[in-house]
Order: structure tokens, then sequence, then C-alpha cells
């Protein structure tokens, strides 16, 4: 595989794919990608067969979160890795330890070959080859370190440890700069707007205009500049929505 393909499909999705449901958008977005050997990573909501067997289709592999959606996959790997196995695996591991303004956070990476637990799901997930589990834990300064977290992975590709690690992660970058983009440049946490379906409508908007900002790339400036020129240069704004 040569390149990694992550799809937080808000920063990919387009007025059409906005009017449906995110089950219905994936597809939709995925038939539009050219994934030839890409690793396709999604979150827990796009944990589903069908979504498994077009990424497979269109010649990529599929890493996949697992959560309560998928029941059955989730007592698996509750049954098959205990946080006591996971701590002390004698498989393929890899751990990372990061310091970041006083926050300290150890994730554990472990993978391996489908366990007798998922025998029986290997049949109905295509492709599978890999289950992997991270299980981080986060301390703030000299707090009482916070509960461990742990997410559940599938895979059609063989994954090493460490490549589960780095595909988690850069997954997990792109979500987060998404959410700061929307934050920080368009105030989205400090909408205090609920009413009926305005808070949905007010985020698909939110979303529309990003993308716009993002793909006006004349313009050597952050989200904020882009904005605050565009406020007072028609010409730009046009430039902007003619993207």
């Amino acid at each position: 595989m040569n390149r990694e393909v992550h799809v937080p499909f808000c920063e990919r999705l387009q007025g059409r794919f906005l009017r449906s449901t995110h089950l219905t958008a994936i597809p939709e977005l995925l038939k539009l990608l050219n994934l030839q050997g890409c690793l396709v990573t999604i979150d827990a909501m796009g944990c589903q067969k069908k979504i498994a067997t077009q990424v497979l289709q269109k010649g990529a592999d599929y890493l996949l979160s697992v959560k309560e959606n998928q029941p059955a996959l989730a007592d698996a790997f509750e049954a098959a890795f205990p946080m006591a196995k996971v701590v002390n695996f004698e498989g393929d591991a890899y751990v990372t330890d990061e310091k970041n303004r006083g926050r300290q956070e150890t994730r554990y990476h472990i993978v391996s070959k489908v366990a007798e637990e998922f025998q029986e799901l290997s049949y109905e997930w295509p492709g599978l080859k890999t289950v992997g589990v991270v299980m981080s834990f986060r301390q703030e300064g000299d707090e009482v370190p916070e509960a461990p977290m742990i997410r559940y992975y599938i895979s059609s590709a063989e994954l090493s440890a460490k490549k589960l690690a780095e595909a988690a992660r850069q997954h997990w970058f792109v979500e987060n700069k998404l959410h700061w983009s929307l934050d920080v440049a368009l105030r989205e946490d400090a909408c205090k707007i609920h009413r009926g379906q305005a808070a949905e409508n007010l985020a698909r908007v939110r979303h529309i205009a990003l993308n716009y900002l993002k793909g006006e790339t004349c313009f050597k400036g952050g989200i904020r500049r882009k904005q605050k020129k565009a406020a007072l240069d028609e010409t730009y704004l046009a430039d902007i929505l003619a993207v």
C-alpha cells in the first residue's frame, strides 16, 4: 500500500451528500475516489459489511473502528482482549508515549490475526485478516490518571502494530484538525442555537464554507485571514465561491 485515505467525511462532503444520512453518504463518496492500493480508515459508523466490501472492490484495504453498533464484533473483542492481556500482550505490540503541555499519553497498540473468538465472524466480514486494539492512558500534570480508553479495529490488511499506530494516529489528526478549524475559525462550539434542526443546518453550512475556504489556494493565508479578506473584497469572495 503506497498511500492512505482517511475519511472523516465531513471534510469532503458536498451538497448532495449533506442531504443524505452518513451511511448513505459514505458509499457515494467512495464511488468518487480512486482508492487503488490505499488503506481506507473510517469511524465506527462506517463499520458496515457493505462498506467493507465496497472498499475491497475499489482495490483498497479497510481499517474500521468497532463500537457497540456492531455488538457481535464488540463482544468478540472484549472476550479476546481483556485489559490485562493488552498490557502484557506477547504478540506484535507497539507503544507510544507522548508529552505535550503537561499532558502525558501512553498508547498500547496490539495486532493479531483473526483469533478464535472471531472465526465465525470472519466469514461475515469480507477479507478480514487483522484485528487490533489501542489502549490509551492519559494524565494531566500531577492529577490521577484517567481511566484507560480502549478502541477496537478490524482490517483487511496484514497490519503490524506500528502500522496500526500510524494509521490510527493520522485518522485522529485529520479529525482533530477539522474540529479545530470549525471551532477556532467558525466558532462552532460558541453557537447557542439549538432549536429544531437549526443546529444541524448551521453545521452543514459551516462544513460547506470551510470546504470553499480550503479550496481557494491563491491567497496564502489561514482560514480566518481568508474570511476577513472575503468580507472586505467581493472579488475575492467571488473567487472562493467559484472554486
